[in-house]
């Protein structure tokens, strides 16, 4: 027992002394730059943020590839000179480790290819057909004049102004969202929702209306997660005592998820 504790304990010296290598610091804020421009060129960041924040993250990963930048310049300017003059600060962990730590999070984020939230975590989070208050500003009420070129969300905010279904009865609608088989609606509906973003995905939550399928089909044709764009007629319905705006689907068409999934 003896020999193996010391074994571990000469490991974790020579651990310590490579993490207090300076080029780990380099390699940190490098990768964590690269990590941040990387989801902007491949378009991530649209399923982790809001794209108002996309400036904010763009200019801080460049900002992190010029620290790594003028940090290497002083490592080497400095083993020149043969100093090693180093600035002590305060840290939760001992030296180097936070280095590595940010350094296996930015490689684990280069690796690992974010997800869009689907069906399951809008259960999860609860369906709703109404757009809640948030601390995002709120941005002008405007709806288009024909009443299938509304966009999902244009229904949500319309139904938050007058939230009376038979408002809308007979009106015409075309909208595009993902499949949700909520267990208390009849197999003859689904639900068609999309997230609404504020500020991450971290405070995504779902929106949407049921649809009641063509005659004859059932919601076994139309797996969970799949994105639809249905064009049919609204009408009122009710849901376990709770009268609902519902789209009764003329034409349902599966199409591919777009690029940017959530809306604001």
């Amino acid at each position: 027992m003896m020999h193996l504790t010391q074994r571990i304990t000469r490991f974790y010296n020579r651990f310590s002394l490579l993490l207090e290598n300076p080029w780990l610091d380099v390699l940190a804020l490098f990768i964590w730059g690269i990590l941040l421009l990387k989801y902007w060129i491949s378009g991530k960041l649209y399923i982790l943020i809001h794209p108002n924040y996309f400036g904010l993250s763009i200019a801080t990963g460049i900002t992190l590839l010029i620290l790594a930048g003028l940090k290497a310049r002083q490592i080497i300017q400095e083993t020149a000179l043969g100093s090693s003059l180093s600035l002590q600060h305060i840290s939760l962990f001992p030296k180097g480790w936070g280095s590595l730590l940010l350094i296996i999070t930015a490689c684990l984020g280069l690796f690992i290819t974010p997800q869009t939230f689907g069906a399951q975590m809008a259960l999860k989070r609860g369906l709703t057909e109404s757009l809640p208050i948030t601390r995002a500003q709120p941005q002008k009420f405007r709806t288009a004049i024909q009443s299938e070129n509304r966009s999902l969300i244009e229904w949500m905010r319309l139904i938050n102004v007058n939230p009376e279904p038979d408002a809308y009865t007979g009106q015409k609608a075309k909208i595009t969202g993902f499949v949700i088989h909520p267990p208390d609606l009849p197999e003859n509906y689904i639900w068609l929702g999309r997230f609404v973003l504020t500020c991450c995905a971290a405070d995504a939550y779902p929106v949407g209306i049921p649809v009641l399928l063509p005659q004859g089909k059932s919601r076994e044709l139309y797996p969970q997660d799949t994105w639809l764009d249905i064009e049919g007629t609204m009408f009122t319905e009710t849901f376990n005592n709770h009268r609902k705006l519902t789209l009764k689907s003329q034409t349902v068409k599966a199409i591919l998820p777009p690029k940017n999934p959530y809306d604001y």
